[in-house]
């Protein structure tokens, strides 16, 4: 392969790497690495932050989620960060996720644009009240764990009924647009972004599955829309979470450059695998997490 179709495939990507290098750079020099109530930022952290943010990447390019799921549970019951500190480090990250995910699905065409613009422009009105509706939970962080414990079921549950099934049952498998009513993914937008804003998970959990089941959208142009409707909820969300006080830069933008390479790949080796048996496997790890989070909320231990 020459030079210029090696730019023309991974140019956007190396820039990216190198753009999220020199914020890195600009953090650790300033001093905003940290934030207090976070756990210190050593050279063994920062190593698993990368490999936190490959997996993650990984695990978008196998089966089309943006890696909130992996990242989230890590960082808050393995790493010790509050929940709060949690989400918004990882909504922050997933920006950058999303805008390197879906610009790959963008100049391919892999998109129905009518749906992102619907999805994501009143996904931004539900991450803004969500936003709201998290200061108020981000004071009561067992209630806030018993939410995502419940959010979590979902992606569980689908991903185990998906891998037990090898597919996914009632999925459009052809057609390049998604022909769904206005007020429908207006109303699914918002309550996707409204759990976005609350909880910090990017919506990829929600997105992929709901327009396959709801609106019978063809799978390939699903994971595409997913992402690129994840863009406007992670910015909009991980900038609000910023400014609000709740993002470990230093950690946000070493697994941030993880997830990248991660969803690199993810996309290269993704025919060495199975899906089916990703889902199911991933399926029980996000059964397991939301067990924990329930588990915690009723002060029963879960190891």
């Amino acid at each position: 392969m020459s030079f210029g179709e090696l730019w023309k495939k991974y140019g956007f990507t190396v820039v990216f790497l190198i753009l999220i290098a020199a914020a890195i750079t600009w953090v650790m020099m300033s001093g905003r690495a940290g934030l207090e109530g976070a756990p210190e930022l050593t050279t063994t952290s920062i190593v698993l932050f990368v490999i936190i943010g490959m997996v993650a990447g990984c695990l978008g390019g196998w089966i089309g989620t943006g890696g909130c799921s992996v990242m989230l549970p890590i960082l808050h019951f393995w790493l010790g960060f509050p929940a709060p500190l949690a989400i918004g480090t990882t909504l922050f990250a997933v920006i950058f996720t999303a805008i390197s995910g879906g610009y790959g699905h963008f100049i391919r065409r892999n998109l129905d644009q009518r749906t992102t613009l619907w999805l994501g422009g009143f996904g931004i009105l539900g991450v803004i009240i969500g936003s709201w509706l998290f200061t108020i939970l981000s004071s009561h962080a067992a209630l806030m764990g018993l939410i995502l414990g419940i959010v979590f079921l979902w992606p569980a549950i689908r991903m185990i009924r998906e891998g037990l099934a090898k597919g996914m049952p009632g999925a459009v498998q052809e057609g390049n647009s998604i022909e769904a009513p206005a007020g429908g993914l207006a109303a699914f937008g918002g309550v996707v972004g409204l759990l976005t804003g609350m909880i910090g998970l990017g919506g990829g959990y929600a997105l992929v599955p709901g327009l396959i089941y709801l609106f019978h959208a063809p799978v390939y142009i699903t994971m595409g829309t997913s992402l690129a409707t994840m863009v406007p909820l992670a910015v909009v969300g991980g900038v609000i979470k910023l400014v609000q006080g709740y993002v470990v830069l230093g950690a946000a933008l070493f697994m941030a450059s993880g997830t990248i390479i991660g969803a690199q790949i993810g996309a290269a080796t993704i025919k060495r695998f199975k899906p089916a048996t990703l889902k199911l496997i991933f399926g029980l790890y996000f059964l397991y997490v939301a067990i924990k989070f329930i588990g915690n909320y009723l002060g029963i231990p879960v190891w």
